[in-house]
């Protein structure tokens, strides 16, 4: 009971403690077997089939008419950084939903030649509420990343990539998807983001 209680006081300190730097939890993300089986049968349903096109119209909308976008959704376009984010807590989507389309992004990135550099979960004490970041992280494979061109620069594809999926009180908030190229002397113009949504959305 004393170990029990220890653990229970440990983590409410932790709480009091955790900041944008330091989160009160942070570990892999492990999906249970049933999880995994639940993601294969999700993958083949109406809804992820739903969701691919709805992403690919607003993007095909936004590449038109940026501000004519569902406000669910916002997409990014700067120099270094391509992107999109889907704000769940304005859908009728579930939190079972958003997870499994989190990860199929991450297989989808995978598909194209790019590899796993982290999968994990923060999770921070927010004055109003408990925020969890879950995260993929991905870096082009190594035959891309390590083959000079005649030029003497790397090809960094479509640059790394980091999806991220954040909940609020374990209710999902929104889904971020983020391309950022090097804009460097060492690396190739990174290749076009709407090459990456074909990809993707294929």
């Amino acid at each position: 009971m004393d170990s029990l209680w220890n653990y229970f006081k440990n983590l409410f300190n932790k709480a009091e403690e955790s900041s944008p730097s330091q989160p009160l939890i942070h570990e892999m993300i492990s999906r249970t077997e049933a999880e995994r089986e639940d993601y294969k049968r999700w993958k083949n349903t109406i809804v992820c089939q739903r969701l691919m096109d709805w992403l690919n119209s607003q993007y095909a909308i936004f590449s038109a008419a940026p501000k004519d976008t569902d406000e669910a959704v916002d997409f990014l376009d700067t120099p270094s950084s391509k992107g999109f984010v889907i704000h769940f807590h304005q859908t009728g989507y579930s939190k079972r939903d958003a997870t499994h389309f989190f990860d199929f992004l991450k297989e989808q990135v995978l598909a194209l030649e790019y590899r796993s550099q982290i999968s994990d979960l923060r999770t921070y004490n927010r004055p109003n509420w408990v925020e969890t970041i879950e995260r993929h992280y991905l870096k082009p494979g190594p035959r891309i990343h390590k083959e000079q061109q005649e030029d003497g620069r790397f090809l960094q594809k479509y640059g790394n990539i980091m999806i991220e999926l954040e909940l609020r009180n374990d209710q999902v908030f929104n889904l971020r998807f983020r391309a950022t190229s090097y804009k460097d002397s060492l690396f190739k113009e990174a290749r076009e983001f709407e090459e990456l949504m074909q990809g993707i959305m294929g």
